[in-house]
């Protein structure tokens, strides 16, 4: 049972009618889903002078037009449990894959194609979550020039506990696509190519015949997807609701979430419109963000990601309180994935990171 106290100038409701001239944190534990405090400030905790080290709130600008990317994929933050990735792709592979490392998460930012699988065909457009399980042999054909945020992990993903909300909340059951059994449509090549990946390392396995010749599966285990435009958001028009009300995907030691359009909290009853400045002390917090007015950042485009590692404050830039202030509607859509343990930096993450996203603040 948790212990609740209190002391000095306080909200009765967290987010709530926040006392004038006084800032509000979030000090909590286990991201989102765990024990937390709110602190009020006389002043807001990320109006720092000067940051000495390497722990900074950090930014990718879009990066899809990079020489790097071009019909391929970067690593940017990785750790024990999952690795992120970008990629940008013009062409249809002239190969197949198989992750034996990882299950994998590919959400489309832009573009269209079909992911040919042992399952059969996922189809997909701007705004699909495409979820492969791991050891799923697969292709990619592309229809229109296609730009992923891909989300590897070690664990599978999960949909969240829908709880009190009931089962068709989030999303109903039937907005889920998945594949009908048929086989790989390329029938005419000399030879098949697959690669695996294991330990990190790729083995290619030849073949004489396409590897996509299942006729038929049963089962639990397939690849499947959703689209974050289908997503039904939890919404209070007297309370701000947490990242954890978001929750799309659920694995070991991460969380994926998104961020969809919504009305915004009442003004009459003085809500707190902007997400609220935190510390979420035990995760590390990723932000791709896809669609729209992202109003509570500056200078943040579409394509874009921030990452905001755990011992350090984030929250609105200084103009997004103001922004907010009469507006009604958001129509930003964004992918969060908060880590339980630290993510790293891949060395190509910081030769093409914006070196001075954290004086944004000042």
């Amino acid at each position: 049972m948790e212990s609740f106290k209190a002391s000095g100038v306080y909200t009765k409701q967290a987010h709530v009618d926040i006392p004038e001239g006084l800032y509000e944190e979030e000090h909590g534990r286990n991201g989102f889903f765990g024990r937390v405090s709110q602190l009020y400030h006389t002043q807001p905790p990320v109006n720092w002078t000067d940051i000495s080290g390497d722990l900074k709130p950090k930014n990718l600008p879009s990066l899809f037009s990079h020489k790097d990317l071009q019909d391929d994929f970067r690593a940017i933050l990785t750790n024990n449990d999952c690795e992120l990735s970008l990629g940008h792709l013009t062409k249809s592979l002239d190969y197949f894959l198989r992750n034996a490392d990882f299950d994998e998460l590919y959400f489309v930012h832009e573009g269209s194609g079909t992911f040919e699988t042992i399952y059969g065909y996922v189809p997909f457009v701007k705004g699909d979550y495409i979820v492969i399980p791991r050891g799923t042999t697969y292709t990619i054909k592309i229809s229109q020039a296609a730009k992923f945020f891909q989300v590897e992990s070690r664990s599978e993903f999960e949909e969240p506990s829908r709880g009190l909300l009931g089962p068709n909340a989030l999303y109903d059951q039937t907005a889920k696509f998945t594949p009908e059994a048929a086989l790989g449509s390329d029938q005419d090549w000399p030879e098949y190519k697959v690669r695996v990946k294991r330990l990190g390392e790729i083995t290619t396995i030849t073949y004489p015949f396409n590897p996509l010749t299942a006729k038929g599966w049963k089962g639990s285990v397939y690849p499947w997807k959703i689209s974050i435009y289908d997503i039904c958001p939890i919404m209070s028009h007297r309370y701000h609701v947490p990242p954890s009300g978001h929750t799309t995907f659920v694995a070991k030691n991460f969380v994926v979430c998104s961020f969809v359009e919504r009305p915004l909290e009442d003004k009459k009853h003085k809500v707190l419109k902007v997400p609220f400045y935190h510390s979420n002390i035990d995760f590390d917090e990723v932000l791709f963000y896809h669609q729209g007015n992202f109003f509570s950042r500056d200078n943040i485009d579409a394509g874009a990601l921030t990452f905001h590692p755990q011992g350090v404050h984030h929250g609105p830039h200084p103009k997004a309180f103001e922004a907010g202030e009469d507006k009604l509607y958001t129509d930003e859509y964004a992918v969060m994935v908060d880590t339980r343990y630290p993510l790293k930096p891949t060395k190509w993450f910081e030769e093409n990171e914006n070196k001075d996203y954290w004086k944004s603040w000042m």
